[in-house]
């Protein structure tokens, strides 16, 4: 069997390095030291695959380059070259990371809905996507209902959606869907609201889990059913300390279980992979799904891009090992300031235009992502793996073509050597401090 090994060391200035022909060598009697195994017998999840968001700020940044770096921005999220994404996430209407506020409607009666706003930003990045990658799938979410449905009457801290327009906003969601199918985009996830348990100061709307569940159950599933759209639901799409509670609270106790194929999360209090270990084993028919993640906000030192690059690997081997099917960055592409951002929520991305808006640099987080993104394919399946140490973070898929990729992550500052022992053979190699590292085996 023949192993290429990819690497990303900052301090050995390597970004993607990879190693080829590299041999796993057979053994006659078992290793027991630093042993990292792995079973390609022993099947998991299904990955659906990784992407970003086209938010209207990835959009108006990418506008501002010229056609060259355009287009060479989109080969590097979407061809099989780049990062291969494949799975990506749409504001419905606007959010924070919008040029300013906006609806699809103002009228009651829905008769001026429209969505020629997204044609100028959204809609023309996602076209330049597909042409990369036409198997490309979509996570829509609203920010907001438009103002006159609320109980607060404003897109922005919090608010409900009142009881007399429940019948409305599953008509505009129905609208939107439909809208995007016209240009060739198909919906095939949804989630109810972005954040749910948060009054922010821009685009938001609050839902309990008895008002979730309702929306859901009596409107938004019937409803789209009438319409055949294949659209399917996930719940949630907050962060993971309450997501244990609100799924059994949506799914079992307000009976939305069969309308709901999963729940939808963010990172932005905690890893907290116990509770996405425990929903896994409670509702092991759901999808599970990170919709969104960013580094270099209020929470993070926006100048270790080495830290920010580490969150993401470590947050993506745990949602992994813990039976996530997919995983959604935030913005693909902002300005030099993490913008543009309507309330002035800035926070970083994997690409960012410079300030002269004439060249864009890739983060270290880009590479990051690589690691995991460019080599786990969609409809790769998780694998057994067991490490010897806590210090080793690690998983492993097998890919539809069978190939089987490894990805193992060391955030110390001391090298661990380590033996990957799979069928009888061994590979032995050093994986050096805060750096990262993928292996494919061949000729399974």
């Amino acid at each position: 069997m023949i192993i290429t090994k990819i690497e990303t060391n900052l301090k050995r200035k390597m970004l993607l390095y990879k190693t080829e022909k590299l041999s796993l060598l057979p053994i006659s009697d078992l290793v027991e030291n630093n042993v990292i195994s792995i079973d390609s017998k022993q099947h998991f999840q299904t990955l659906i695959g990784f992407g970003g968001a086209f938010t209207e700020s990835t959009g108006y940044a990418l506008s501002t380059v010229n056609k060259e770096h355009y287009n060479k921005i989109i080969e590097d999220y979407f061809s099989e070259n780049g990062l291969n994404y494949s799975l990506c996430r749409l504001p419905i209407g606007s959010s924070d990371f919008a040029l300013d506020s906006y609806s699809y409607s103002y009228k009651e009666d829905l008769s001026d809905f429209t969505i020629e706003r997204d044609k100028k930003y959204i809609i023309p990045t996602i076209k330049s996507a597909q042409k990369q990658n036409r198997n490309l799938q979509f996570v829509t979410s609203p920010w907001s209902p438009p103002a006159f449905m609320k109980d607060n009457k404003n897109l922005y801290y919090g608010g409900k959606l009142l009881n007399k327009y429940k019948k409305t906003w599953t008509e505009y969601l129905v609208k939107y869907v439909e809208a995007y199918l016209a240009e060739g985009i198909n919906i095939n996830y949804m989630t109810i609201q972005n954040e749910p348990n948060a009054s922010q100061p821009w685009e938001s709307c609050r839902y309990t889990a008895e008002e979730e569940s309702d929306l859901l159950r009596n409107y938004l599933f019937p409803t789209f059913q009438r319409n055949h759209l294949k659209t399917k639901f996930l719940i949630w799409d907050h962060n993971k300390d309450n997501i244990l509670q609100r799924a059994i609270d949506c799914l079992v106790d307000y009976g939305a279980i069969n309308c709901a194929s999963g729940i939808a999360f963010h990172w932005y209090t905690g890893s907290h992979f116990q509770n996405i270990k425990m929903i896994n084993q409670l509702f092991p028919d759901k999808l599970l799904i990170h919709t969104e993640g960013c580094t270099g906000y209020s929470n993070f030192d926006t100048h270790d891009e080495l830290s920010n690059a580490e969150m993401y690997a470590s947050e993506i081997i745990g949602d992994l090992n813990n039976g996530v099917n997919g995983f959604i960055d935030w913005n693909m592409v902002l300005e030099y300031n993490g913008g543009p951002n309507h309330k002035k929520n800035y926070c970083n991305s994997p690409i960012m235009i410079n300030k002269n808006h004439k060249d864009y640099i890739k983060t270290p987080s880009f590479y990051y992502i690589a690691h995991f993104s460019k080599y786990i394919k969609p409809g790769a399946t998780r694998i057994l793996l067991s490490t010897f140490s806590e210090n080793v973070l690690a998983t492993a898929f097998q890919n539809p073509d069978n190939t089987i990729t490894i990805v193992l992550f060391n955030k110390n500052s001391f090298n661990i050597e380590y033996n990957l022992c799979y069928q009888n053979h061994l590979f032995h190699d050093n994986l050096d401090s805060h750096a990262i590292v993928t292996l494919i085996i061949n000729g399974v």
